[in-house]
């Protein structure tokens, strides 16, 4: 082992010696990717319900020794991921004494290492010059820089796509344990950190299996044997068993939910042509907007000619089994989400995140191919490139250098400045807090007060009712009316004795009338 690590490290440092231009522009791709995505973080965070709902999770594993079977909600009733999302922030938490920014840096540099994949990858399909485009693209895309930003469980499915991606290759280079880590990733993907379309890994990976068994033999080339199968069936499951566990706790409370979900709502239906059109309407938007942000007549244009390249060139870029591999992990989820009707026919964006990476690299591999074929074919590339990174550039550095101090911001320096004001302002009297924010339960601003009330003020918000009560709302330009609501009832509850505004939220002192 220690002599195939020996090896590999030279022959790294040969292809850097050999390439030092190449390597130094990834270096420096590499760099801004970074800053990109850590750039005033700790002002301009988004810490919300998600968040703060994970947050307090794992503040109760630190400080009263909860550990936990299952993670984050789907957003479908009653089914929940697994854990391993909250046990890899967990020790950031730790580290940073409770400060969510420490996690938020640390999904940040996974982002940096799935563009460090990607450059591998679009090198070993085609060339360096197809893994720098690659870099570029995901580096700089707005969509992909805004993810790599949010502190949420699909963030990590940038690096788990590559590495799933990467396996496959291996598959076909005869490496068996790759299987394996198809089978880990796989289940990570689908039951820990995606957003439910990383469930077609799975008809895609199936497909593989037999692809490479009717081309490479079982138990030949393909690595795919009797143990390979069970070994990597076996870890597949492992990656389930947190939530079976918990499921059989709780009375199959998880496996009902599915089977209602799959079964009595029918989530899996034949759809109409008008569903059909909707959704292949949606599939573009999903997919150009990581190439770009806004689309103007220049940009459909460039989108409109790449579009006939890859068709024009298809042919000859599916003789490459690696380029097969992209295609195939890409049209199962277009496949699945045409028949997939649950969740009252909601597909979001963000479901796609295990894929994004997956087809900014078919983009490269398709600007590579045509880079090569003339001086024509490369001054498209080029100016492509220009496009997209004039595209992207300008929305990117105005989301890192927003100010957060217009009157609907909620950002986490506002959120720190609101709860300062009301530990500074109530100083060692009790008080209690009433909070209102737009989705209703106040996870955010209920570990913001128990992180910053131990860390830094040695004290929290009284539990029992006391006369002093302190009243923060965030601004919710969609539905007024709620807010409204709200503050009329505090008028008949408290009287406002001072007030100050940070951004998007109001803080209000306030003496109990009863």
């Amino acid at each position: 082992m220690a002599k195939k690590l020996k090896n590999s490290w030279k022959l790294l440092v040969k292809e850097v010696r050999n390439h030092r231009l190449v390597y130094l522009l990834l270096f420096i791709i590499l760099a801004l990717a970074f800053f990109v995505r850590v750039y005033r973080v700790d002002q301009v965070l988004g810490f919300y319900y998600d968040q703060g709902r994970d947050a307090l999770v794992i503040w109760d594993l630190w400080h009263k020794g909860n550990f936990f079977l299952i993670g984050p909600t789907t957003g479908i009733a009653g089914i929940f991921r697994g854990p391993f999302y909250y046990y890899l922030i967990a020790p950031l938490y730790l580290l940073g004494n409770g400060n969510p920014v420490w996690p938020s840096v640390f999904l940040a540099y996974l982002s940096v290492l799935a563009i460090v994949m990607i450059y591998f990858l679009g090198a070993k399909i085609q060339n360096r010059t197809t893994g720098i485009i690659a870099a570029v693209l995901a580096s700089f895309s707005y969509y992909i820089v805004y993810t790599s930003r949010w502190l949420s469980n699909p963030s990590p499915m940038f690096l788990l796509s590559m590495i799933l991606v990467w396996m496959m290759f291996l598959v076909l280079e005869g490496k068996k344990y790759a299987w394996v880590m198809i089978a880990l990733i796989s289940g990570l993907s689908l039951f820990h950190f995606g957003s439910s379309g990383e469930f077609f890994y799975l008809p895609a990976i199936l497909v593989f299996a037999i692809w490479t068994i009717r081309r490479q033999g079982y138990g030949g080339r393909s690595g795919l044997n009797n143990k390979t199968v069970f070994v990597s069936i076996l870890v597949f499951l492992l990656t389930l068993a947190p939530l079976v566990i918990f499921n059989f706790k709780h009375g199959g409370i998880l496996h009902k939910n599915v089977g209602k979900f799959l079964f009595t709502d029918k989530s899996f239906t034949t759809p109409t042509w008008r569903f059909i059109s909707d959704k292949l309407a949606f599939y573009y938007d999903v997919f150009t907007n990581k190439l770009f942000h806004s689309q103007y007549e220049k940009e459909k244009i460039i989108l409109g000619m790449l579009s006939f390249v890859f068709v024009y060139f298809l042919a000859r870029l599916s003789k490459n089994d690696k380029v097969k591999i992209i295609l195939l992990l890409l049209i199962s989820p277009i496949i699945g989400f045409i028949f997939f009707q649950g969740n009252f026919g909601n597909v979001y964006d963000y479901y796609f995140t295990g894929y994004y990476l997956i087809f900014l690299l078919l983009v490269a591999v398709t600007l590579g191919f045509l880079w090569k074929t003339n001086l024509f074919g490369k001054v498209l590339v080029c100016y492509f490139l220009f496009l997209f990174l004039q595209n992207n550039i300008s929305v990117v550095r105005n989301m890192i250098t927003d100010k957060a101090d217009d009157e609907i911001s909620i950002a986490f320096v506002n959120q720190k400045k609101a709860i300062d004001w009301v530990f500074n302002d109530a100083k060692s009297t009790s008080f209690n807090v009433d909070v209102y924010v737009p989705p209703v339960i106040p996870y955010a601003y209920d570990y913001l007060f128990l992180w910053l009330g131990n860390s830094k003020y040695g004290r929290q918000p009284s539990s029992e009712r006391v006369s002093l009560l302190y009243t923060l709302y965030e601004a919710d330009p969609p539905h007024p009316e709620r807010l409204k609501s709200w503050l009329a009832r505090q008028k008949g509850i408290g009287k406002i004795e001072k007030e100050a505004k940070f951004g998007g939220i109001t803080v209000q002192r306030r003496v109990r009338m009863y």
